[in-house]
C-alpha cells in the first residue's frame, strides 16, 4: 500500500487549483454536485467549497424511496461542516412510472434509471444555479466501468479521477470528512443493501493494489501473477477495463472529410482567453 500512498498536501493544492481554473476557463464561477453522502461526493464538496467559497457551490441531495436515512445524514453532516448552499429532490416520483411501466424490469435497469435521473435533476440545477456539474467517479470506478454513461459518470469536470479508493479515504481524512463516512462500506444506494465491494466480488484495497500495477507501473497480467494475484483475478479486473473502455471516451465519429471533429480538427480549450 506504501505505493499508493499520495501527498495529501500538495494533492490537496493541485485539486482545488483545478476545481478553480477550469470553471474559470469555461467562464464560470460557481459548482453543483450530488452529495450522496459518501465518501467521494463528501471529498468533492470539501474541496470545491475550499477552492471557491461555500456560498458557490451547491450540493444537491437525491434521494429514492428505499435510500439509507444514513445517506441524507452523512450528506448533512457534510452540508454543515463546509457551509455549502443545499438542495433536496427526492427522484421517487420522477422514475417509478417508468419502473410500473416494465414491472419485469430488474435491480441493474432501475438503478441505471435512477443514476440518470439524478444526473438530470442536477444538470436542471446546473442552470438555474449557474454553475458547472462537478464529478466525483474515482480512478477505481473509472478504470472498472463501474459507473452509470450519462449517470453518475457524467460531469463537465472532476478533480477526483486521478484518485484511486484508496487515495480518496487518504485525502477525506486529510480534508476533515468525518470519519464516520470515510469507514462505512462505499454504496451508490441504489437498492436497499447494496454496496460497491459486494457487487463487484473484491475489495478496493485488493483492487486497486492490482490496478496500481496494471496502469500506472504497467505491469504485464503475467508480472502481476508473479507479484502474487491470482491468475481468477487478474483476468477478472483485466477483462473489466477492457470492456468497460467505451465508457471512458467520447463516441467516436465515423470518417468522412478531411477535418473530422475529435480526429484532424482538435480544438484548442485555451483559445480565445
Amino acid at each position: 500500500m506504501s505505493d499508493l500512498t499520495i501527498n495529501t498536501d500538495l494533492a490537496r493544492k493541485i485539486l482545488t487549483s483545478f476545481i478553480h481554473t477550469e470553471l474559470s476557463r469555461a467562464g464560470f464561477s460557481k459548482a453543483v454536485i450530488g452529495l450522496s453522502g459518501g465518501v467521494d461526493s463528501s471529498l468533492g464538496t470539501y474541496l470545491a467549497a475550499e477552492a471557491l467559497g461555500p456560498e458557490d457551490v451547491l450540493a444537491v441531495r437525491m434521494p429514492y424511496r428505499t435510500s439509507s436515512p444514513d445517506s441524507l445524514e452523512h450528506a448533512q453532516m457534510v452540508i454543515e461542516a463546509t457551509g455549502v448552499e443545499s438542495l433536496t429532490v427526492d427522484i421517487t416520483p420522477m422514475v417509478e412510472p417508468l419502473f410500473e411501466r416494465f414491472p419485469e424490469m430488474g435491480e441493474i435497469r432501475k438503478g441505471n434509471i435512477m443514476a440518470r435521473q439524478r444526473m438530470i435533476a442536477l444538470y436542471d440545477q446546473s442552470a438555474a444555479f449557474d454553475g458547472l456539474v462537478v464529478g466525483t467517479g474515482n480512478k477505481t470506478e473509472i478504470l472498472l466501468g463501474y459507473s452509470t454513461l450519462y449517470g453518475d459518470s457524467a460531469c463537465a469536470i472532476n478533480p477526483l479521477g486521478d484518485l484511486y479508493k484508496t487515495q480518496v479515504r487518504q485525502m477525506a481524512a486529510a480534508v476533515g470528512v468525518p470519519e464516520e463516512i470515510i469507514a462505512k462500506p462505499p454504496t451508490a444506494d441504489l437498492w436497499a443493501g447494496q454496496t460497491d465491494e459486494g457487487e463487484l466480488g473484491f475489495t478496493y484495497e485488493e483492487v486497486d493494489k492490482l490496478l496500481y500495477l496494471l496502469v500506472d507501473r504497467r505491469y504485464r497480467p503475467e508480472e502481476c501473477l508473479e507479484a502474487g494475484f491470482s491468475a481468477e483475478f487478474v483476468h477478472q479486473v483485466v477483462r473489466r477495463i477492457q470492456r468497460s473502455h467505451f465508457k471512458r471516451l467520447m463516441p467516436p465519429i465515423a470518417k468522412l472529410s478531411d477535418r473530422t471533429v475529435g480526429y484532424d480538427f482538435l480544438y484548442l480549450r485555451d483559445w480565445g482567453t
